[in-house]
């Protein structure tokens, strides 16, 4: 179990990289942006349409990531006062329970959301805008490929932590 998280670990952490490069790729995209618009008075549809992509995938691939570093929200005004043991329970069941069944209807409803796009030859419905809309489309199976591979790391990370206090009050 101990390498299986680890991998996970590594994955996970891989994909914050990407979002993190998502951003600086998306910040410098709306630098280009405001300085062709306001000093030189030439407008990209084109760019602009990348900066919603880009948000729009760093977006979706860091819910994974914020899932997996456990800064997602929720109500600490309980969950803070509880003991190791019962978070773990509820990060299970969280997890399990609520963001699991989410992240399968998404993944399932999004494959053919993305082929019809692709099917068709999507592109933009602006003059100068970008084709090939079923690429920012695929952000959303693949990032919730990411959002499973998540959930398992935090159910094995906390099935983990419980193994520990069972064992540590065992041993008293």
């Amino acid at each position: 179990m101990k390498a299986v998280i680890n991998l996970l670990e590594k994955i996970l952490n891989g994909l914050g990289n990407v979002c993190s490069l998502l951003m600086m790729l998306m910040i410098l995209n709306v630098f280009y942006d405001v300085v062709m618009r306001y000093l030189f008075n030439d407008v990209s549809i084109g760019m602009q349409e990348l900066e919603w992509h880009l948000f729009a995938a760093m977006f979706m691939f860091g819910v994974a990531y914020t899932l997996k570093e456990d800064g997602h929200v929720r109500v600490d005004v309980f969950y803070e006062k509880m003991s190791e043991f019962y978070q773990a329970i509820i990060n299970i069941g969280g997890s399990l329970l609520f963001a699991l069944p989410f992240t399968l209807l998404i993944l399932y409803f999004s494959l053919s959301y993305t082929m019809d796009a692709y099917d068709m030859g999507e592109g933009s419905a602006a003059p100068g805008g970008l084709p090939y809309r079923w690429i920012v489309r695929s952000v959303i199976p693949v990032s919730s490929v990411f959002l499973l591979l998540s959930i398992l790391y935090v159910t094995l990370k906390n099935i983990q932590i419980i193994r520990v206090v069972k064992s540590t009050e065992n041993r008293k």
